[in-house]
């Protein structure tokens, strides 16, 4: 199989697909892997937890932050930490470790993580040679190369002229759906805002942190000056990375522009840079904290958000993402949204599926749904998906998914989790060794422990903003089956026999307390 697209999504799909078996090349037009995560300087993880703060977007992704933290590449807040107060606020809101979908102040701390964009390329070249990828960089995608309604490889560009590379599935993680719409996928085109991303070195942050929280109004005024200059940034136009005296700005904000359209994104690059001057100069001047600052580079990659998105067997509507809807299918899971399989299949073209912000989803819902670690999770489903199709020789359509998974596929239902649970989690094999069977190991889910339903099921009651669900059969039973999930998790991890009652492998083998077998 052949992955076009070394970003998040791409290098996810590739590491899953190759770990399941699968012969994989990853085709990648850059030097490096890791697209907007890396070149793109898009330095901080979130859009991972629920609103608990628990840990629901996992996978591949975890095991980036595992090994940038063993280089000093990754920060984020202990446990202990994450909690709605000044103290916290004033020590890790500069590191983007903050809820911002709240509006009131301070906003909570949240398990997010800051990372350095070149420790990123770094271990994805770790996974991708670990896994044994094939890589190829330095290769442009071209044209999908299409039979009797299959894809049975793409065309790329190189220095050497153009090169052929036949496959038997595709998965297009391009970000711009490149493959798919080559190949005479339906989707829809959007604009969003875009970005030069760029940092700034020899930053006094603790001076600049402390004139911020010792003198708040007169930063206040400073900040509308500098949004002013700039012209459009977040609620914080500058955060901390893990290099002392380096800080990220995610600026600045230029709407209008066709990411596709190499005039306009000529246009957005010239424009881009000169505003980014322009701010230097401003707090250079102005703001204490940055009177030494240097220009140390914008991003390699022009922050496109949003540009062709696929309309697939299913298209995600802004209701699906806002009510949290739970699908029969769903595959994956940003903070508390979920993504069915059928949004990453194009209609009527077979042995093709996609991977990252350009699934098949609206434009307003793609705004809500395009972080980072959600597009890693649609990647690992897409890679697993590919393996279990070529193991039944089958279309990607056809393909059985189990219910269960190996840590690649954080699937829709897995249970809010720790982060140094995850950490500690290992990725089981899909290959017994011993019979050299192919088998998909239990993935267990949080469940009622009375019927075994977990809180996506049809036959379940499930109140999310409240952070409790009910069974079908014991939704009567308030005290014993409305229990806070965050509850149920304490218990699961604190005694082993206790987890082995309410995470189960699978709702068919699970019998409730008064012994009812489970619909």
């Amino acid at each position: 199989m052949v992955v076009i697209g070394g970003g998040p999504a791409g290098l996810s799909a590739a590491v899953s697909a190759a770990r399941n078996g699968c012969s994989v090349t990853l085709l990648e037009r850059y030097h490096h892997l890791g697209g907007m995560a890396s070149g793109g300087m898009v330095l901080v993880l979130d859009d991972m937890v629920n609103e608990g703060n628990e840990i629901v977007t996992t996978g591949i992704v975890n095991e980036f932050v595992d090994r940038m933290s063993a280089q000093d590449g990754a920060v984020f807040p202990p446990p202990e930490d994450c909690l709605t107060n000044w103290e916290m606020w004033k020590k890790w809101s500069r590191w983007g470790c903050i809820d911002f979908h709240k509006t009131g102040m301070p906003q909570p701390i949240i398990h997010a993580v800051a990372f350095d964009p070149d420790c990123w390329k770094r271990v994805s070249l770790d996974l991708a040679r670990e896994a044994g990828v094939n890589l190829r960089l330095h290769s442009w995608f071209s044209e999908a190369m299409v039979e009797d309604g299959r894809v049975t490889g793409v065309i790329c560009q190189t220095k050497l002229g153009r090169q052929a590379i036949k496959a038997k599935m595709v998965i297009d993680a391009s970000g711009d759906l490149d493959v798919a719409s080559s190949a005479g996928a339906s989707f829809q085109t959007g604009q969003y805002i875009v970005t030069t991303v760029f940092r700034l070195c020899d930053v006094d942050t603790d001076k600049a942190e402390a004139f911020e929280f010792e003198n708040p109004e007169e930063y206040k005024a400073l900040d509308r000056q500098v949004r002013r200059v700039i012209g459009g940034a977040w609620g914080m136009w500058w955060l901390k990375t893990p290099l002392p005296g380096i800080v990220w700005c995610n600026c600045p904000h230029m709407p209008g522009y066709d990411g596709l359209s190499p005039e306009h994104m000529l246009a957005a690059e010239v424009e881009g840079r000169e505003r980014m001057m322009k701010l230097l100069a401003f707090v250079r001047a102005n703001l204490p904290g940055f009177e030494n600052a240097k220009m140390l580079g914008a991003a390699e990659q022009l922050g496109i958000r949003q540009t062709r998105l696929l309309q697939g067997e299913y298209v995600v509507t802004r209701v699906d993402v806002r009510s949290r809807r739970h699908f029969s299918d769903s595959v994956c899971r940003g903070r508390d949204y979920y993504t069915p399989y059928r949004a990453l299949l194009p209609k009527g073209i077979d042995n093709l599926i996609v991977a990252g912000r350009h699934y098949s989803v609206e434009s307003e819902a793609q705004k809500l749904s395009r972080e980072i670690p959600p597009c890693m999770a649609q990647g690992e489903a897409a890679g697993v998906a590919v393996a279990v199709a070529l193991d039944q020789n089958c279309a990607l359509r056809d393909a059985t998914l189990p219910r269960s998974r190996n840590a690649c596929v954080p699937r829709a239902p897995t249970p809010a989790t720790s982060h140094q649970q995850m950490r500690s989690s290992k990725a089981p094999s899909l290959q017994n060794k011993k019979d050299n069977k192919r088998e998909y190991p239990s993935f267990p889910t949080l469940r009622c422990p009375h019927s075994g339903l977990h809180p996506g099921h049809a036959g379940a009651m499930c109140n999310p903003d409240a952070g409790r669900f009910r069974c079908g059969r014991h939704q009567d039973r308030a005290p014993r089956c409305g229990r806070p999930v965050a509850a149920l998790l304490r218990r699961a991890v604190g005694r082993g026999h206790e987890q082995r009652r309410l995470l189960v492998a699978e709702p068919q083998q699970a019998v409730c307390r008064d012994r009812h077998q489970v619909r």
